[in-house]
């Protein structure tokens, strides 16, 4: 089992670094929030404990950021002990929180009822400003309005929005939304992506796929 720990005190993260290596767990840490998103975004982990206060990305931000693109349990652990910050982290997405100073056994306890819920739930839902896709009803809206899309261009927008903020290389997108490799002169990401673009972007005045020219595609709102 891996667990990321993005804790900004040195003193905290090495702790957890060493106790729950000694539980029989793989521990990696992050110590500001930009640096636990580019570990998230790199690898795969089994449970978050997450810090609140961070530099850089703060966890509620970070949670966010996660809820959108992966149902990985999140642990928050955290000073900030008022009622409305716990009630905030749950909203959030959070699975369990837990307040500083803490116990170790107690904290041990909570990883490991979190880790056995078994896997958990892919993300049903994805919405990124006005556009919404709703994984198990097949539905895509935008600026709700319903948009009808052939099979392909449904899997090729719920890649993109599962990878939101992140450039996706043509032959990733084929890797994913057709299974096989592609010739690297092959235009049918290009074509797919036109495809779609002239459904859910070309009638709003607010573009959310982006071509980065030389390395692939993007769906993200840019100022």
């Amino acid at each position: 089992m891996r667990i990321l720990v993005v804790e900004d005190e040195l003193k905290t993260a090495d702790y957890l670094r060493k106790g729950l290596g000694e539980s029989g767990y793989l521990v990696e840490v992050a110590l500001n929030g930009l640096d636990g998103l580019h570990l998230i975004q790199e690898g795969e982990f089994d449970l978050i404990i997450l810090d609140v206060m961070l530099p850089g990305l703060d966890g509620w931000q970070l949670l966010q950021v996660i809820r959108r693109r992966l149902p990985t349990p999140v642990l928050f652990l955290t000073a900030r002990d008022a009622v409305e910050d716990r009630v905030k982290g749950l909203e959030l997405g959070a699975d369990d929180y837990l307040v500083k100073p803490f116990s170790y056994a107690e904290l041990l306890a909570r990883v490991r009822t979190l880790l056995r819920r078994g896997p958990p739930r892919e993300v049903e839902q994805f919405r990124v400003a006005d556009l919404e896709l709703d994984l198990l009803r097949r539905r895509v809206t935008r600026a709700g309005e319903r948009v009808s899309l052939t099979n392909k261009e449904f899997a090729l927008l719920h890649l993109l929005l599962s990878r939101e903020g992140e450039v996706l290389s043509r032959a990733y997108i084929a890797s994913q939304v057709w299974q096989m490799n592609f010739d690297s002169d092959t235009n049918v990401v290009d074509v797919a992506i036109r495809r779609l673009r002239a459904k859910i972007d070309d009638p709003y005045s607010l573009k959310l796929i982006h071509t980065v020219r030389g390395m692939g595609y993007v769906l993200e709102v840019q100022p």
